[in-house]
């Protein structure tokens, strides 16, 4: 019998929790093959089976464990089960005709598409323009009667299937990752003299250059042209300009990083995780582009390792895939800076004397004032929006005319 513990995953994790099982009680599993996912307070890590046998679990999803603890035990003597192939079929069954069970067919869909409500349902639901997603059916399967849209229209903005002025509550145990992303925001807030500045970019000419390009830069390098090689490449120059935001504070000293470790923010069903681009002063566009999908991937599907996620020199997160206007980010600790994008939205603004309509977007940079002065912090926001009101000055971080002429 093979034990299979608990691994180490750093030298501050002292527990974590068994998410799920990816093979279950008494399952042939074999060598190399992953069992179960396992949570830290920084990731979720897969581990695999140690040998081929039988598997015999000693925990149940939810629980937590400490490093070392037995996850589970293999029972590497048992015999591998016979394929499916293997198994003759049985002899087909001489069942006569009559005795046959006839399938049992559907309803037809009344009404337009593929809306499955009754002739009258179906008139209603198109007179009032009714969502049928806000319908509860309660016909033969998932069928729409009369009384479902009338019960619909007289409870507007009810949830379907929910009873009327509930008031019940559920609990759910927060996962070690909720745990440290609470822990963690509120350490910056009392930790950090934080503060936020705030600018808006005219994102015209970074659209017309996606515009013009998306095609032949997905045909050359295989990936699409994002928003986000355009602002990591622009903070890249931006920190390198501005070097106290690049940095962060260890006791009494500074410490300034001559490279660009950007953090992303990326959403997960599990929370917020932050994975690292390396280097991002030294990665083109399309480099830059195929390291935030990977790191996206990894991040949704639980995949992303500890080094991938430790370190990084500054942060930008967008929530303006989610709709946000405008937000003060919260520091990733020990960082001292975070930029914030936000939802492009046209607005009218001045320009060269007319009202015109822009795509714009503002921008908020919270940084941490014990290191990051006024000057600095906004200095270092007005570069971004230069770099990105004329995408040109990312070919040398300054102006063609101005780096020929060595000005």
């Amino acid at each position: 019998m093979i034990e299979i513990k608990v691994p180490s995953v750093g030298e501050s994790i002292s527990e974590v929790t068994l998410l799920k099982w990816v093979k279950n009680e008494g399952d042939y599993v074999n060598r190399d093959e992953v069992i179960a996912e396992l949570e830290s307070e920084k990731a979720t890590f897969e581990v695999s089976a140690e040998k081929a046998g039988v598997l015999s679990t000693a925990a149940k999803e939810g629980d937590t464990l400490l490093i070392g603890d037995l996850l589970a035990s293999i029972d590497e003597t048992a015999e591998k089960p016979v394929s499916a192939e293997a198994v003759p079929k049985p002899a087909v069954s001489s069942v006569p005709a009559a005795e046959e069970k006839v399938p049992v067919t559907e309803p037809a869909a009344s009404g337009n598409g593929s809306l499955k409500a009754s002739p009258v349902a179906a008139a209603i639901i198109a007179d009032k323009k009714v969502d049928p997603k806000t319908v509860q059916p309660s016909g033969y399967s998932g069928k729409i009667l009369k009384d479902d849209v009338l019960a619909a229209l007289s409870n507007p903005g009810t949830i379907p299937g929910k009873a009327l002025f509930s008031r019940t509550q559920h609990r759910q145990k927060m996962s070690n990752l909720r745990k440290t992303i609470s822990r963690r925001l509120v350490e910056a807030k009392n930790t950090t003299a934080m503060l936020t500045t705030f600018n808006e970019v005219n994102m015209q000419p970074v659209m017309e250059i996606r515009s013009r390009y998306k095609e032949k830069f997905k045909e050359a390098h295989g990936v699409g042209l994002g928003f986000m090689s355009f602002f990591s490449k622009a903070c890249a120059y931006a920190l390198q300009d501005w070097p106290t935001v690049n940095a962060f504070i260890d006791g009494d000293e500074l410490i300034y990083n001559e490279y660009c470790d950007i953090s992303i923010a990326v959403s997960t069903p599990r929370g917020l995780t932050v994975p690292v681009m390396r280097n991002v002063e030294s990665l083109s566009m399309a480099a830059i582009e195929k390291k935030v999908i990977e790191l996206a991937a990894k991040a949704r599907d639980n995949k992303l390792s500890m080094e991938e996620l430790q370190g990084g020199t500054f942060t930008i997160t967008n929530g303006g895939v989610f709709g946000s206007l405008l937000s003060t980010p919260i520091i990733n600790i020990p960082q001292s800076a975070i930029l914030g994008m936000h939802k492009i939205e046209e607005r009218p603004i001045a320009l060269n004397g007319q009202v015109v309509i822009k795509p714009m977007m503002y921008l908020a940079l919270s940084y941490d004032h014990r290191i990051v002065d006024g000057r600095e912090s906004v200095s270092f926001l007005v570069r971004v929006k230069e770099l990105l009101e004329n995408p040109q000055l990312l070919l040398f971080g300054k102006d063609p005319v101005k780096a020929l002429l060595e000005l």
